[in-house]
Order: structure tokens, then sequence, then C-alpha cells
């Protein structure tokens, strides 16, 4: 899977705003009416944020009964509008102790290898923050492809994924927008040059098309039940409270 990713033309991908999603699942979550659960100490739910098993990022109560999981590219404009529509209205409910927000990085293209590399560098603590900062400025770091000449294509079909990824991260400035968050130079290098952390993207990529048979993004997963036909906030709010959040 990932030679199919970082073979994907750069031209193409540029063009890879669309998110396709394919058939999904479809199932309705069980209603609940749990209560709101106090969070640790001085914090709030959407403050505790792990790293899951599956290998994606998990903000609020592991114990929550209602379990939120998004599979989302960050070249995609579907998710940076879901990121937008979302960041108050979903935090709101994750603090109310009764839902969790795992993100699962999907690639959708070759952009998407340097991006979640570096919106995942620092960790959990600070991952939903640079991801959610990264979408916003989606626009902007995709426009730098124009920069990215017929050479440099060239070039990357002769790397490996690793410096593919330092290559990229350079020409699109990812590099430069998580070091200004924070993340230390030496970290974002040592970040964009792990095969170890490539084959796990790729890894989260393959179990999501083998489990729940995702072709796009966002596709969102509902207390294990893929969610159909609604990839936008104010369709998975109700989704979300119906469930009981």
């Amino acid at each position: 899977m990932m030679k199919t990713i970082l073979l994907t033309t750069l031209a193409a991908a540029a063009l890879l705003s669309g998110c396709t999603k394919g058939e999904e699942a479809t199932g309705n979550a069980a209603a609940s009416t749990a209560a709101a659960v106090a969070a640790p100490t001085d914090t709030e739910w959407s403050a505790t944020v792990v790293k899951t098993p599956e290998n994606g990022f998990m903000m609020g109560n592991p114990a929550a009964p209602v379990k939120l999981i998004e599979y989302g590219a960050m070249s995609c404009s579907h998710c940076a509008e879901f990121a937008e529509a979302s960041k108050d209205g979903l935090k709101a409910l994750v603090n109310k102790g009764n839902v969790s927000y795992e993100y699962r990085n999907f690639l959708l293209n070759v952009m998407d290898v340097p991006a979640s590399l570096l919106a995942r560098c620092g960790g959990p603590a600070p991952f939903f923050q640079i991801a959610e900062q990264m979408f916003a400025d989606q626009r902007n770091w995709l426009g730098r492809t124009s920069s990215i000449t017929q050479a440099d294509q060239q070039a990357m079909s002769k790397m490996t994924p690793t410096q593919t990824a330092q290559m990229l991260a350079s020409k699109l400035e990812l590099d430069k927008f998580v070091q200004q968050r924070g993340v230390p130079s030496a970290k974002v290098q040592a970040c964009l040059s792990d095969p170890k952390a490539i084959d796990e993207l790729g890894k989260i990529s393959e179990v999501g098309q083998k489990e729940f048979q995702i072709t796009g993004t966002p596709t969102f997963i509902i207390n294990g039940q893929v969610v159909k036909d609604a990839n936008t906030w104010d369709k998975i709010e109700p989704m979300l409270k119906a469930a009981g959040a």
C-alpha cells in the first residue's frame, strides 16, 4: 500500500479535495442516558489524549459509553471542514465525559505522509491542536505543490519513503509549520526519517480498509458501526446525542 501511495503523482494528488467515500455498512448506535462524568482534577476530558492500540489518538474519557472514530486524511478538504465545524461542539461533548473521539490518519495520497508524520510527531498531548491548525492552514500548504517541479517528481521516484517525506515536508513548509508550534527541529527530522512511523501509517489505512471497508475520508464510526452517508458535523452531532452524548 505504501508503495502505491508514494508513487501517486503530485499533479493528481493536488486535485484530491473530494475525499471520495465508497459505500459503507450502516448501523444505529444504542441510545444511552449516561450522566456527565467528571474529568481528572484540574483538567478537562478534551485535554486527556492517549495513543490507542490501533495507533490512533483518542481524546476524552477512555471509558466513555459513546465512542466516535474518524478515519481522516490531512489533505482532505472535507476533513478540514469537519475539523472547523466540530472543534467547539465536539470538545463540549467530550468534556461531559460521555464521548471519546479517536482520530486515525488515513493515507489518500503522497502529501498525507509528511503531514500525518508531523501532526503526530509531538505525541498524544499536542496532536489535536496541531492537526486542527494544520487543517485550518490546509489551502496554504497544499497550494505549495505548485512549487514542485517535474524534476522534483522524477527525483522523488528514486527516493526511499523517508527521503520523499523529508523532501515534501520541506517543499510544503510543513517542517517549519510544526516547528513554529513547539516541535524541535531535531524531532521533526527524526519523525520524517522514521521508517517505522511510515509503516505505522500504512497499517492504520490497511486496517481501515479491511475492517471497515473505508475507501475515502472522512469516514466516521460510532460505537463500532460505520456511519453511512454522513460526514459533516451537522449530521454527526445529532447521531452522537441520540447515542447518549
